[in-house]
Parts: C-alpha cells; sequence; structure tokens
C-alpha cells in the first residue's frame, strides 16, 4: 500500500468534486476525471496542468541539501513538539506548499499512528516529498486555489515559510483542528537578505497582514520563538542563498560568479511558530 492510499478518501476530484479512487496508475472520480500518479509517487491535481514552479532542479537540490544537512533542525523541532501536543491519535496531517516534504516527515516521525499529505505546485519538490516518509502522500496543486479536499477532513494543518489560503485552511479543518504557522521574523537570514545590492529582505508588516489574514477565522493560542546562530559554510551559503528571494541575484552553477558578493559564514536564524484554533 501507498502513502496514497490511506489519505484518497480524503480528496476530491478538482472538476466536480466527486471522491477519487485508484484506478491503475492514476486516480479518477465517479465522472470519468482521471489523474495521473507519477513515477515518484505524487499525483498531479492540477487539472491537466503540468506542475509549474519557480524551483527549478538546481534550488530544489540546494534545498534538499541544506535541510538534510540539519540547517533548520530546531525550526522543525518547533513546529513538531506543538504538533504532537494538538493532534489526536490517527490524525491527518496536511502541510500546505510541503517543497521537499520536509516538515512534514518531522511531524510524522513524532506522531506513529498519523498520516500526511503535502500539496506544492513543484514537481520537482514533490518528487522528494513524495518519498520523504512511508507515510506521507503528495499532490500537486495551486495552493492559492480551493483545495482538493472534502471539508472538515483534516486533524491538522502546517503552513511553514509557505503561502497561506486561511479560507480553505478553515474549511478543510476539523471543528477541533489545529492551524501551525511558521515564518519568519524581520531578523531573519538579516546577515545574507539586508544587502543594498539585492534588495529583498522581510516585509515589515508581514506580522500585521498575518493577523489581518487569519483573524477572522483563527485564534492563535501560543507563539515559540526560534533564534540561534547557525554557521555555514560555503556550500551551505550558496544552498541557503538559494532558498530565499536572493537567489535571483546568484548563479548557482557557478559559484565563482559571487566572489565579489561573498556569502555570510553566519547567519541568524528566527522564526515564530504559531498554532491557531478554527474558530465556528
Amino acid at each position: 500500500m501507498s502513502a496514497l492510499d490511506p489519505v484518497l478518501h480524503l480528496l476530491r476530484c478538482p472538476l466536480c468534486e466527486e471522491v477519487l479512487s485508484r484506478v491503475g496508475g492514476a486516480v479518477r472520480c465517479p465522472a470519468g476525471h482521471s489523474f495521473d500518479i507519477a513515477r515518484q509517487g505524487y499525483v498531479s491535481l492540477l487539472t491537466g496542468a503540468k506542475a509549474i514552479s519557480g524551483d527549478d532542479p538546481p534550488m530544489v537540490r540546494a534545498r534538499q541539501r541544506f535541510l538534510e544537512a540539519g540547517g533548520y533542525a530546531p525550526i522543525r523541532d518547533a513546529i513538531v513538539e506543538p504538533a504532537a501536543s494538538s493532534a489526536r491519535p490517527g490524525s491527518t496531517v496536511l502541510e500546505v506548499g510541503c517543497g521537499t516534504g520536509y516538515y512534514l516527515a518531522g511531524v510524522l516521525d513524532r506522531l506513529e499512528d498519523a498520516h500526511g499529505l503535502g500539496l506544492d505546485s513543484s514537481a520537482r519538490a514533490l518528487a522528494i516529498a513524495a518519498r520523504s516518509h512511508d507515510r506521507a502522500a503528495a499532490a500537486a496543486w495551486d495552493v492559492f486555489r480551493p483545495f482538493p479536499l472534502a471539508s472538515g477532513s483534516v486533524d491538522l494543518v502546517l503552513d511553514a515559510f509557505s503561502p497561506r489560503n486561511p479560507a480553505e485552511f478553515h474549511r478543510v479543518l476539523k471543528p477541533d483542528g489545529a492551524l501551525i504557522v511558521t515564518r519568519p521574523t524581520s531578523g531573519h537570514l538579516a546577515q545574507l537578505l539586508d544587502r543594498p545590492e539585492w534588495k529583498v529582505g522581510i516585509d515589515p508588516l508581514k506580522e500585521q497582514r498575518l493577523d489581518q489574514a487569519l483573524d477572522p477565522l483563527f485564534e492563535p493560542l501560543r507563539t515559540e520563538r526560534t533564534d540561534y546562530v547557525l554557521p555555514l559554510s560555503p556550500q551551505a551559503a550558496l544552498d541557503l542563498a538559494s532558498m530565499t528571494p536572493a537567489a535571483r541575484h546568484l548563479d548557482l552553477d557557478e559559484p565563482a560568479e559571487n566572489a565579489d558578493a561573498p556569502l555570510p559564514g553566519e547567519v541568524d536564524v528566527s522564526v515564530l511558530t504559531t498554532v491557531y484554533r478554527r474558530r465556528g
């Protein structure tokens, strides 16, 4: 049995909202709409369109290297702990904008009887996410659109450094479900991002915008701040840069091209992780 099978009953056809079932190497609804399961194990529900993302192969490889090296392990721990205290036995965990599935896999490691589903638009990242854990399924989807999931079907929603769709978070969560949102503070990766030549950084109103977006639908229960200094090897610095908006200023295949703007040997990591309860 694949990781997709235990969560398949939660999925809905994005064209007609009917229940999906597996038919060979695809999933299909009673109306005959069919969606292929890639050989890597994820299912593409993008209504026949190929998954498109700015995360090209070098960027995805860099993200995988950096995360597997443990640079963001404290952040994953800050997500796993509240997830474990919020979950019920046999929970279904949804990660929105899952990337390579790093955070979802960490939560599933802790919740031994839970099943997970990651949504992302990057086929390259999903190929890794679908193999990140034996209980992690993955599906190609645009997270700004209504999710291809039944209402009230999910126990826990994770959003780590990803776009947010509050209305859909609220719709798919069970009445007693929890939402966990992780986002950077204004000091996150300051040594990397606060460069005049790059002109990137953290939106100073980011926290205010988050509150405005979530408050009508979710009540914040608790927030944990994670701060630490992360030493970086030259390769780790380059990998980390490729995971940020700074990536467009770098030639990731030719590190020598960046010699006139050397990357830092350490960075400040600073993020907030908040647990929310569903209103209504």
